[in-house]
This record gives structure tokens, C-alpha cells and sequence, in this order.
């Protein structure tokens, strides 16, 4: 660039905090490392946190045997329901401290990790759950010391949670969904085996994959300066256009099954940069209708995307070429569409089951979202009640 160039060229505020992800142990057949990376983790009676599903599935079954086995104990909590709530916690809170537990293996989907780091958060905390939401310093509020260590096994590739360091709960009163949020709330290990993902059916595989691509997409496009975030997110967007139709197609299919893993944990690791309209939208949703998050998200998407264009499509244009896909932003969103219909992904609200009764409400809930900031073009009310009844009515 010449000198003259350079002069005129706008400052970028080269200043942010970058945190990224804590021990992964990644690969199949790494499971039957749980009992090891237990002890390593500082547990000697840990609480295997997760869904009343699972509970009955032979891997937690396993994992439950192999911590028995290692003089663990195999005590476990289950009654979490798919958007968990306070209640939820609470017994799981309950169920922790009267065990004597002194920490949690958060096994399953983003429920159960969700729910098994803020039931670890919360064991030793004097103060309300509420008290610690991602508003602000609020997480300095907390005692570290009385944080139980985790360690995370996702069952599924989508959410991430396993190494981010906040959990989604839903506020009963309210219906609203809320993020719990500490540093120390990042588990000290995450094993990631592919193997346990091969069970999931084609729609869950469809609906936690378009969420793992929503978080990279979300924080490509979110505002500020974190150019290693951009790069994990665009990589990871590339694993999810490569992977998710195969691994939707065939269950079996390992490889595509460990490059969605990698793609969720990779979104997670990103969206520290920022979400924006597409979660601010389907918390609301979620919360009040018991949607599948990820389903959520990836029926939000284009009407997000066309929303957000004038702010984008520059920088969507870049992630196109890196795809491999010609036309830029034009073209991205013909490929997000084609996807979207390939795996099965409805193309309204209301082929998803949710009405426009609640539409009011939901346009109140999002911009309050502490997704919503995120978004680089504001959303304020009347934004989020037009993008509801685009995503509600087809309109793009």
C-alpha cells in the first residue's frame, strides 16, 4: 500500500481479549480415557451429569462401569429436560452436595453440558443462580473457590459447550433463556470421540450441525477486531459445508462425524467474538415454544443473513471464495439454502411447529438477548418483529 494510502486508511481498534479452549482430547475410541482424565481433573466422586435419554444408552451405561471400575463410583443425575430450567439445576445442585461430589462429567448434548457446568458453577456459590448471568462483571460476583472442576463428553456435534465457559439455562418465571457465566466455568478436559456421535438420528445430526454453522457464521460476521476468531470460524464453516450433508446422509460416516465435532467446538471457540440476530432470535423462541435450538437457528438463518447484508456481504463475499463457491454473498445464501433442503431443515416457523401468536413477546425478548449485541446491524424491536414474520411467513 502506498505511504499516501496507508495515511487515509481507517484505524481498526487492534485491541480485544482473545481466550481460546482448554485440553481436548480428541479421536475415537478416546472415551475409555474418562477414569484417567477424572483423577487428572481432581475428582474422586464425580456426579455424570446427563439426559433421562442417554441415561438408559449404553455409553453412559459404559462410562458409568468404567468409573466404578476405577473406584469412582457410578452416581448419576438425569432430570434435565432438552432447554433446561432452573429447577433443573437446582436438583442437580441438590443431588451434588448431598453425594458429597466434588465435581461433574457433563456427558451429552448442550443440555446436559449446559446444565452439568452450572450445576459445577453453582455447587459451592451462596448466591442465586440469576445473580451470575453474562450481564456486565457479574461473573466477579462468584466465589472461584467454590467452583467443582468438569470434565466434558459431548454426544453430539453442535453447541460446543464443551469448551465454552457459560451455560444456557432458561428462567422459568420469565420463559426467558439466560447465560450463566464464569471463566473458571470451562471445563479442565474435553474428550471428543466422533464414536459417540454415530447414534444420533438424521434430524438431530441436521439440527446440532446448523447450530455448530450458525455459531461460526455468527461470529464471521459479528463486528470488532479478532482475526484469529475469523479464521477458526471460516475453517469451520468449510468443515461443515464438507461434512454435514455426508454425516446427515450416513451415521457411519466417521470421518464426517469428526470433522462436525471439530466444526462445533470450533464454533464455540469463535463466538467469543460476538452472536448476533440468529441466537438472539431463537432464545426467545426456544424458550417460549421448546424448539430444538440448533433447528432454531438454522431456520433463522437466510432471513438473518438478507437483514444483515448491507453490513456483510464484503466480508460474506470472502468466505464464499474460501467455500468455494462462486457469485460472493449471492451465492453463499443459494448454497445455505440449498443446504438447508438437502438435510431436511424446514424453511419457516411454521413448518417448524411455532406460531405467530407469541411474535409480540419474541420481539420484546430479543434485542434484550445478550446475543443481540453482537449482531452488526442493530436489532431493535421492530427489526426482530420483521424478522420473526419474514422467518414465520417464508419472506426473504
Amino acid at each position: 500500500m502506498p505511504p499516501e494510502a496507508a495515511k487515509d486508511a481507517p484505524v481498526r481498534p487492534q485491541r480485544s481479549n482473545w481466550n481460546f479452549p482448554t485440553s481436548v482430547r480428541f479421536g475415537v475410541g478416546r472415551i475409555c480415557e474418562l477414569p484417567e482424565a477424572v483423577r487428572s481433573a481432581g475428582m474422586e466422586r464425580p456426579l455424570l451429569v446427563t439426559d433421562p435419554r442417554l441415561a438408559a444408552m449404553p455409553m453412559v451405561q459404559s462410562a458409568l462401569a468404567s468409573l466404578d471400575a476405577a473406584g469412582l463410583g457410578r452416581a448419576v443425575f438425569s432430570d434435565i429436560r432438552p432447554n433446561p430450567v432452573s429447577a433443573n439445576v437446582e436438583a442437580g445442585i441438590a443431588v451434588l452436595r448431598e453425594g458429597g461430589h466434588d465435581g461433574v462429567v457433563a456427558f451429552g448434548g448442550g443440555s446436559a453440558l449446559d446444565a452439568g457446568k452450572v450445576i459445577a458453577f453453582m455447587a459451592g456459590q451462596t448466591r442465586p443462580m440469576w445473580d451470575f448471568e453474562d450481564v456486565g462483571d457479574w461473573w466477579t460476583r462468584a466465589d472461584p473457590s467454590g467452583i467443582a472442576p468438569v470434565v466434558a463428553v459431548p454426544t453430539t456435534a453442535g453447541t460446543g459447550s464443551e469448551v465454552g465457559r457459560a451455560g444456557v439455562i432458561t428462567d422459568e418465571a420469565s420463559h426467558a433463556k439466560k447465560v450463566i457465566f464464569h471463566p473458571k466455568m470451562m471445563p479442565a478436559i474435553t474428550i471428543c470421540d466422533p464414536e459417540l456421535t454415530v447414534g444420533m438420528p438424521p434430524s438431530i445430526t441436521a439440527g446440532t450441525g446448523m447450530d455448530a454453522f450458525a455459531h461460526c457464521l455468527e461470529a464471521y460476521c459479528a463486528p470488532g477486531y479478532h482475526p484469529m476468531a475469523d479464521g477458526i470460524a471460516a475453517e469451520g464453516m468449510r468443515l461443515v459445508a464438507e461434512a454435514l450433508a455426508r454425516a446427515v446422509a450416513d451415521g457411519t460416516d466417521i470421518d464426517a462425524r469428526a470433522d462436525m465435532m471439530s466444526a462445533a467446538a470450533m464454533g464455540a471457540t469463535a463466538f467469543q467474538k460476538g452472536l448476533g440476530a440468529i441466537h438472539a432470535l431463537s432464545h426467545p423462541v426456544g424458550a417460549l415454544y421448546d424448539t430444538h435450538h440448533g433447528m432454531t437457528n438454522a431456520v433463522f438463518i437466510p432471513y438473518v443473513l438478507a437483514f444483515n447484508r448491507p453490513a456483510i456481504e464484503e466480508r460474506i463475499g470472502r468466505v464464499a471464495a474460501y467455500l468455494g463457491l462462486s457469485g460472493g454473498y449471492s451465492g453463499f445464501t443459494d448454497w445455505v439454502l440449498g443446504l438447508r433442503e438437502r438435510i431436511g431443515v424446514p424453511n419457516t416457523l411454521k413448518e417448524l411447529g411455532v406460531d405467530d401468536e407469541k411474535a409480540e413477546l419474541v420481539a420484546d425478548m430479543a434485542p434484550r438477548d445478550p446475543t443481540a449485541g453482537g449482531n452488526p446491524v442493530p436489532l431493535d424491536r421492530d427489526a426482530s418483529l420483521r424478522l420473526f414474520r419474514a422467518a414465520y411467513e417464508g419472506r426473504l
